[in-house]
């Protein structure tokens, strides 16, 4: 497959998994999936300036045709740029690499991590947008992707993949002073379930233990900068059932990071489920001295008609109880509902909200 089909088919995918878009509810605008049009305008079929899921799948499909029918290659993407170390193991598990673009310059370079979604079954770090990278580029910020764990609902659970993020931090700095980066300065940020890797990450009291062997684990998992798109601040299927409504708490991925076989076991939870709800949430671990919050939402309607399991499980109530908490900690966060931000560039608003925090820590 090639590049164009790779970026559409991933976002789509950690866009979509276990919620669905009823034919007769109009589109909503995903402001996850806007910067694509710089790079793929002709996929905005009514040519309205706004990108949604529909149009993004239809043109996906079409270019599948294409390439099926021997009609040349597709388009390239714009600005596209290829990782300076590609595949670079962070730890044991195969899945456990990481893709490096480093920008040049003569002093250490603040650095901003990407968590793919994929409700933690599915996605890879192939999933970036070309232009935001080189837009990070460009202003010295280097840039990496990961890969993680996948959940089975068996031998993988939560918070396997949370931890892996934390050690792809920690590996990272780690080799600071070989590749040029600060480690001082470093923020993450993602779609979904990487948005909720990433809140875990800032929030979670620092993993690094100075006694351990394996001198990656003795590195700091503090980060400067949080940036979430559609991320959930909870994973506990009873508090979502709370907090949205509808059937969120049903997706099905609630299931399988907890190893639960039934709906019912999941919204009574033994003692040590529990726990693992409390310890995989990242709102659980938040205190007054974590990194601040850019989060995006577009999602508002928690049981559309025909709702699938899962559907509204991006919904801005999660921000909103983000908000709340951050607010009452005094922990800056800037809360985007992209329905109320028509006109906005939300990508770069959040790429400034990280220049705005690593310049606290000194200029790039």
């Amino acid at each position: 497959m090639n590049r164009v089909l790779q970026v559409l088919l991933g976002l789509l995918l950690s866009l979509s998994v276990g919620v669905s878009v009823p034919a007769q509810e109009k589109p909503k605008p995903d402001e996850r999936l806007q910067p694509l049009l710089k790079l793929f305008p002709d996929a905005d079929a009514d040519k309205d300036g706004v990108l949604t899921r529909e149009e993004a799948e239809a043109y996906r499909k079409k270019l599948e045709a294409r390439k099926a029918k021997g009609q040349g290659k597709s388009p390239a993407p714009a600005a596209g740029v290829k990782p300076t170390h590609a595949n670079v193991p962070y730890g044991p598990h195969p899945r456990n690499v990481l893709d490096l673009y480093l920008a040049p310059s003569a002093t250490p370079t603040p650095l901003v991590i990407y968590i793919h979604g994929g409700g933690f079954v599915a996605g890879d770090k192939s999933q970036i947008i070309p232009a935001m990278v080189r837009s990070m580029l460009d202003s010295g910020i280097s840039f990496a992707s990961i890969n993680y764990r996948f959940v089975d609902g068996k031998d993988v659970l939560f918070p396997a993949p949370q931890r892996d993020g934390a050690r792809a931090v920690q590996f990272l700095r780690s080799k600071a002073q070989q590749w040029n980066l600060d480690p001082h300065r470093v923020a993450c940020f993602g779609g979904s379930a990487g948005a909720g890797i990433s809140m875990w990450i800032g929030f979670h009291d620092d993993l690094a233990d100075p006694a351990s062997s394996d001198p990656v684990l003795r590195e700091s998992t503090r980060i400067q900068a949080i940036g979430t798109f559609g991320g959930q601040g909870t994973y506990d299927p009873v508090k979502i059932k709370e907090l949205i409504g509808g059937r969120a708490w049903e997706h099905p991925s609630l299931l399988k990071v907890y190893g639960l076989q039934t709906l019912e076991e999941a919204l009574h939870p033994t003692p040590e489920k529990q726990k693992l709800y409390d310890e995989a949430s990242a709102i659980t671990h938040l205190t007054k001295d974590d990194p601040p919050l850019f989060m995006v939402y577009s999602e508002d309607d928690p049981n559309p008609p025909n709702a699938r399991p899962g559907a509204g499980i991006h919904h801005f109530n999660f921000g909103k109880q983000l908000k709340a908490k951050m607010d009452e900690l005094g922990i800056e966060n800037v809360f985007v509902y992209t329905p109320e931000a028509k006109g906005r560039d939300v990508t770069k608003e959040m790429l400034d909200f990280f220049r705005k925090q690593f310049a606290k820590k000194g200029s790039p």
